[in-house]
This record gives C-alpha cells, structure tokens and sequence, in this order.
C-alpha cells in the first residue's frame, strides 16, 4: 500500500500541485482546506505524514500541530508564506519535524517528505534496546521511558536523542545536527535546533532548567552527559 501523505492548505492551486507531484513519485496524497476537517481526516485515514500549512481558517495551523502532536508522533512538515524565523521557530516548538517556506518547488516539497520519510522509518537495528541513565531507548520502536513511563518524543527529537544517546560525551556543533537531521543540502538555520533541544529537555529532564542529559557546550552546541 502506498503511503499516505495528508496535504492541508486552504489554497487549492497548492493541493492540487503537490497532489500532482506526490501521486506521481508513488504516494496517495489526503488533502484538506481547514483545520477543523484536517483532525478528522487524521484520526480516520492514519496518514504516514501531514504537510499543514501555518494560515488556516478556523483552526489554524500551529493550532493543528499541537493537537496532533499530543495524540500522535508522526511526521509534520509545516508551510508557512513566512520566511521569519519566529514563525518556524514555533512551529518547530510544538513539534514539528521540519518546515518549507512558500513559494516552494513542488520538486523539493517530494525530496523534503522522502527524507523526512526516510529518517522516521529508519536504518535501526532491530530488536535492540539502549539504555543511558535511567533512560531507556527502543531503537526499533521509536520509544522512550525513564523508569518505566513512557516519554513522548516527535520522530526528530527521537533522532536527537539517539544521536547523542550514543555518542555520551561527544559535543555537537548546530550545524552537525542540522546535517544528522536533514543532510547537507538543507536550509535550515541554527536556531531551529536551538527549538528542537528546548523541546527535548523539556520532555526528558527532571529540571530543563538545569538538565541532566543534554547539555549545552558553550560557543560550540550540544552533548549527552556521560552517564
């Protein structure tokens, strides 16, 4: 069965490009104008990932990644007529995998969602635990617990962590985990990993105020604290 990618934008000639692209290169694309029937759609066809738009009527679209987020790990790729980081920022705050400013090439729109695709299904080894702390990290699952209690995390901050979770002591410049993330073509800005680390720590430690697992290194990025 194709994957199903779930396109929401209340911009019609937008849908029907990215419909046109996507359904192309194998995917059956879902499509909505609002984020009201966007949740419904989501609940009942379970898509494999959501494109939403940042402006929607009625819900909109920072709105609609919250409430995913809270019921559902799966990718989301915002869309935003924006180019400010303060919109992508937040939108990368509430759990956002990734984001694409318009106007965008329908041609990169399919090379974002099949990367992001991509690092969600993973290259993990199988039925293999890792545990660092009193974490404990299901590489084939995409799961999290800290003593037994599940901790919910967004497939990029998923990624995030194993990164570091394997590599406890190693510091990371922004732009090594822009590339882990992304690839070396993205264009991003350090700043979203700045966004993605306030998430991490906000989920993982007792105190994100002074965290005990990822650890700042000042005037370079971030570590995993050796445990």
């Amino acid at each position: 069965m194709n994957e199903r990618i779930l396109i929401v934008d209340d911009e019609p000639k937008i849908i029907k490009l990215a419909r046109d692209y996507l359904e192309k290169s194998g995917y059956e694309v879902l499509s909505s104008g609002n984020g009201r029937e966007a949740l419904t759609i989501f609940r009942q066809e379970n898509p494999a990932m959501v494109v939403l738009d940042l402006n929607l009527p009625g819900i909109d679209g920072l709105d609609v990644c919250r409430i995913i987020r809270k019921e559902s790990n799966v990718p989301i790729i915002m869309l935003t007529a924006r180019a400010e980081e303060t919109d992508q920022l937040i939108g990368l705050e509430l759990g956002a995998d990734d984001y694409i400013t318009k106007p965008f090439s329908p041609r990169a729109l399919v090379a974002r969602i099949r990367a992001v695709l991509r690092r969600a299904g993973g290259d993990l080894t199988q039925s293999h635990m890792l545990t660092v702390g009193d974490l404990e990290i299901d590489k084939r699952g995409y799961t999290v617990s800290r003593n037994g209690e599940g901790i919910s995390l967004s497939r990029t901050e998923f990624n995030l962590l194993l990164l570091f979770a394997e590599s406890p002591g190693q510091a990371f410049t922004r732009a090594q985990l822009l590339n882990h993330l992304h690839g070396f073509a993205y264009d991003g800005f350090d700043r979203s990993i700045d966004a993605h680390i306030k998430n991490l720590r906000r989920k993982l430690e007792p105190n994100p105020a002074e965290p005990r697992y990822v650890l700042t290194v000042y005037g370079i990025g971030y570590k995993f604290a050796e445990q």
